[in-house]
């Protein structure tokens, strides 16, 4: 029964090798990695970064003259948070947004390759601000000498903006069935809110979008429930579309473009050639060393860390994982843990054998040996992965996710895999020599008490 469960384990390993290989094979061939002779790419469907497939590089300058010093910092975030939401909901995979200094946002679009079209995406991202009567004016006449008074100076800021905005809903007047909009806000809102309209009852609150004024309705009572009625001269499109761009994302603070910049892909691919022919051949230096130094086990770990590849490549297509530079360098870096984790299970294996136990027994106590200290390391690295993940930028996050998913997929291939290949073959008389398992001198068997 015990040998049929190894069978069985061996075929659910051949054919999850097999699925793994369909999902990673390509279905053509365009482009080569000399002196490989690899195809490469666009075959193989995977996602990729900025830095390898070309796209946009934005930079944006916030206007935080009117923020508080000690609110500049959520401001940023703030900020960039909301243009990540952008990007992502016109379908840009893996945007990255960073703050860097005190007042630049950087936009990498990968794959977007129209400027214009990725200016857009960010531009219509609106500013929405609340501004209360101002009570001492700048009065400026006008050409015909007229004083006039401007909207922005006719109404001073408050300290809520669409940072605390959380939905816009569409809805009718209920009597004349014209669109308005309703403006919700969230608990920090909904305080500021209220203070504001019982501060200004019978005065007017102005809310301005991009700079320009949308709507300044009259405070009757003070409005306590989180809700803000825009109304106004809308048609029905205009008034979805605002909805629209509002639920997108509203700014905590203006920003404006001050650099855009094309990045090609060709440097890109070239990086990919050479990362993975880098790969390839530090996977085949290794190989040899395995299998010169540790033989047999060496043999099957090679066969192990090959599944380990597949399987690793066909997740990243699975789950669409974006690979930049830094994450093919976490994914090379796991196949090296891998590695690792098979040299100890090897090492462990070789002193039972030297202390004169069976084979099969030393198999099996050099695997239990190694456990502790490959789960102890590849935990201690997982733990690593989601801190950097989890506080990273986004080049960053992809190097934790595909060194992670590595981990997890390096110990099942090292612990399960080679473990069941080698369980195999130890059951068969051709396999019992021991020079087959990189030792050569053996302790004597002590002969047994009578």
């Amino acid at each position: 029964m015990k040998r049929k469960g190894l069978y069985f384990k061996f075929l659910v390993i051949i054919l999850l090798a097999a699925g793994a290989g369909y999902l990673v094979h390509p279905g053509g061939s365009k482009i080569s990695l000399k002196p490989l002779g690899i195809n490469y790419e666009k075959q193989y469907n995977l996602k990729l970064g900025l830095d390898l497939q070309g796209g946009t590089h934005l930079v944006y300058e916030g206007d935080l003259k009117d923020i508080p010093s000690d609110a500049q910092a959520d401001a940023m975030n703030s900020a960039r948070d909301v243009i990540e939401r952008r990007v992502n909901a016109f379908g840009v995979s893996e945007p990255l947004v960073q703050v860097t200094g005190t007042n630049r946002l950087i936009v990498d679009l990968a794959g977007v390759k129209d400027i214009n079209e990725a200016i857009d995406l960010i531009g219509q991202t609106p500013f929405l601000e609340f501004r209360e009567e101002n009570p001492n004016p700048t009065l400026k006449p006008n050409e015909s000498g007229e004083v006039t008074i401007s909207p922005t100076d006719a109404f001073s800021a408050t300290d809520l903006t669409g940072k605390e905005f959380t939905r816009a809903v569409l809805e009718f007047e209920p009597n004349t069935g014209a669109p308005q909009i309703t403006l919700n806000f969230n608990d920090e809102g909904t305080k500021k809110f209220a203070a504001i309209t019982q501060k200004n009852i019978g005065k007017r609150v102005a809310i301005f979008l991009d700079g320009d004024i949308i709507s300044a309705p009259t405070v009757q009572s003070a409005i306590t429930d989180g809700k803000a009625v825009i109304s106004g001269q809308f048609s029905l499109a205009e008034a979805k579309e605002l909805v629209t761009r509002l639920n997108s994302g509203a700014l905590p603070v203006p920003i404006k473009l001050i650099q855009q910049q094309n990045v090609g892909a060709t440097l890109g691919l070239l990086s990919v050639k050479k990362s993975l022919e880098a790969g390839i051949i530090g996977f085949i230096i290794v190989a040899l060393f395995m299998i010169i130094y540790y033989r047999l086990p060496g043999l099957l770990a090679v066969i192990a860390l090959s599944i380990y590849i597949l399987i690793s490549i066909s997740l990243f297509k699975i789950f669409g994982i974006t690979l930049s530079l830094a994450g093919i360098a976490g994914f090379i870096l796991s196949i090296g843990m891998a590695v690792d984790a098979n040299v100890l299970i090897f090492e462990r294996t070789k002193e039972e054998l030297r202390k004169g136990k069976t084979l099969q027994q030393a198999v099996e106590d050099g695997f239990n040996r190694a456990w502790l200290s490959v789960r102890d390391s590849n935990v201690s690295s997982l733990i690593t992965t989601f801190i950097l993940g989890y506080f990273g930028t986004s080049i960053i996050r992809g190097f934790a996710i595909t060194l992670s998913l590595g981990i997890l997929v390096s110990m099942f291939t090292a612990i399960t895999v080679t473990r069941t290949f080698l369980r195999l073959l130890v059951g068969h008389n051709i396999f019992v020599n021991h020079w087959l398992y990189g030792v050569r001198h053996m302790a004597e068997e002590k002969p047994r008490n009578a």
